[in-house]
């Protein structure tokens, strides 16, 4: 546009500096004139082909975003309950809107920008991106899920056509890299190499593919495979920055390794790296694989002697005035520790209730600090949570009523009801509800979190269960139900069989409440046993 209106100012320039006669006149300039129209006129139509390059450009986006939220708004919640379809949203509104914000800026609309200046306050940003990016991952790592059965939607209950890029796969890969996670790096560069191997466009070069998924191979110890990498990156670019000097360091490095273990110089696998190539790195987490497994459905202890020992009942709770007539149903989940369901716990009316309540104020879920007390959000908590009142609505109180009935426990020195929605990849690592010593100033009031009251407010599609790895029990979410076991022994000791995670939700959106009942005002409803594990 600039070149346009320089040229058009030029003659103008021109015009202004001859006058009509010496044009008329002066055909030498009168032929000039005419070569500048031509270059006009050829930059004309560079602007209009610049133009309808950004309009097509501008029209493709408005025509796969009215498709995609047209798909959206239909179900936003069960759109959401996709992982992939969660990721993709950050990523959009984070990273492909703002580019296509410089595009239309390239001829400034107005109407726009205003718009886009007035939400992006709203938008995820690279944190929020970045989150997404590593519960897929999270995912991947606790349902034993390759890259491509994301990449190309195909989740355990999903039947959807939604997927991952070259490019999107690439941006996972480096969001592992740059937190020198070569693990999960070297699985998703892997497969962005594939599909634009297969010919998925892509606007990321295999060279920048090949040049990260080398590096990283590297880093995970791999050295022949770094080598293969690395001279496949060369011979794509000769000249590229690094991939000279990588491959020679990685050729040296590889020598010496095979002098050291007397080994002849073996040629790297042509078979594409895969879940299970290499190990994943150990973390913080013991019962890692015990926790995970029992996610997945596997190494479940429920043999059929404990089975014969598990009984479904009528339970008024102790003669309860307001369970006489309607007692709850009571179906036995574990036998020891005593896990309980409640079968009709909440009426989708109520559930419905208590989640308007919530979600105007649902934020980062916390746990406290061991060190310092403090309450604080971290990645083995990945959740959103709000606390409710019984004074709220009559609904709640009713609830916290109906808590007290079922259980025989005083709810007066109870926490208030928790509510607690996992979306993408939300989960809870294995933790124990009660306090172990010394206590938290906060306990010395009410006392520990003597028992725990779960409800489930919704089904889940895939994932999300409730797991205890101590003695391999999973307690799958049914809307409307609720499980209840004793955290502490009579004694008050804490019972550190009751270990316990939730599980990352794969597919769906998890909404759970729970009420933690303490010690103080049980003395007498729940009365001390004679031994430290009564």
């Amino acid at each position: 546009m600039r070149k346009f209106l320089s040229l058009i100012g030029w003659v103008l320039f021109c015009c202004c500096w001859t006058t009509h006669a010496e044009v008329f006149t002066s055909i030498g300039q009168m032929t000039d004139l005419i070569y500048t129209e031509k270059e006009l006129v050829q930059s004309l139509r560079e602007y209009i082909k610049a133009e309808e390059t950004k309009l097509a450009a501008v029209k493709s986006w408005a025509g796969k975003l009215d498709a995609l939220t047209r798909v959206s708004t239909s179900d936003p919640e069960g759109y959401l309950a996709h992982p992939v379809n969660a990721y993709k949203l950050m990523k959009r509104l984070n990273t492909e809107w703002s580019e296509l914000e410089n595009l239309v800026l390239q001829n400034p609309s107005d109407g726009f920008i205003a718009n886009m200046s007035v939400h992006r306050q709203y938008f995820p940003d690279e944190e929020d991106q970045t989150g997404a990016a590593k519960a897929l991952m999270r995912l991947q790592d606790t349902y034993q899920l390759d890259s491509e059965a994301f990449s190309k939607g195909k989740l355990p209950g999903v039947h959807l056509n939604t997927g991952l890029t070259v490019d999107d796969c690439f941006d996972m890969g480096k969001t592992a890299y740059n937190d020198a996670d070569y693990y999960h790096a070297v699985l998703w560069f892997q497969q962005s190499l594939k599909q634009l191997d297969d010919g998925e466009e892509a606007v990321v070069s295999k060279a920048d593919i090949l040049d990260y998924l080398s590096y990283s191979v590297y880093q995970m110890g791999d050295l022949p495979r770094a080598v293969e990498l690395t001279r496949r990156l060369v011979a794509i670019d000769p000249t590229h920055d690094r991939a000279g000097g990588n491959l020679r360091y990685f050729e040296r490095l590889l020598s010496k390794q095979l002098n050291e273990m007397n080994q002849a110089d073996q040629p790297a696998t042509e078979e594409p790296i895969q879940l299970g190539t290499y190990s994943r790195p150990k973390d913080h987490l013991p019962e890692r694989e015990a926790y995970e497994s029992l996610c997945r459905g596997e190494g479940l202890q429920m043999t059929e002697a404990r089975r014969s020992r598990l009984f479904c009942r009528y339970h008024d709770g102790g003669r309860s005035p307001r369970l006489l007539l309607k007692p709850m149903k009571e179906e036995d989940e574990w036998d020891s520790p005593h896990i309980v369901r409640y079968l009709d716990m909440l009426s989708h009316e109520e559930i419905e209730k208590i989640k308007e309540l919530a979600k105007p104020r649902l934020a980062r879920a916390t746990v406290r600090d061991p060190q310092t007390g403090v309450l604080t959000t971290a990645n083995y908590r990945v959740s959103k949570s709000a606390w409710l009142e019984g004074e709220e609505d009559a609904i709640i109180e009713r609830v916290n009523q109906r808590i007290e009935d079922i259980t025989g426990l005083t709810v007066e020195t109870a926490e208030l009801l928790q509510v607690a929605n996992y979306g993408v990849g939300g989960q809870y690592e294995p933790h124990f509800d009660f306090s172990r010593r010394p206590f938290d100033s906060n306990l010395k009031t009410d006392g520990n979190r003597l028992a725990t009251f779960l409800n489930y407010m919704s089904d889940v599609a895939a994932g999300g269960a409730t797991v205890f790895p101590d003695f391999g029990a999973a307690i799958w979410p049914r809307k409307g139900t609720a499980v209840f076991w004793y955290n502490l022994f009579r004694s008050g000791e804490g019972d550190y069989r009751t270990r316990h995670a939730a599980c990352p939700v794969l597919v769906g959106s998890k909404w759970v409440s729970n009420k933690w009942i303490h010690e103080r005002g049980q003395e007498f409803r729940r009365p001390c046993g004679l031994t430290e594990v009564d």
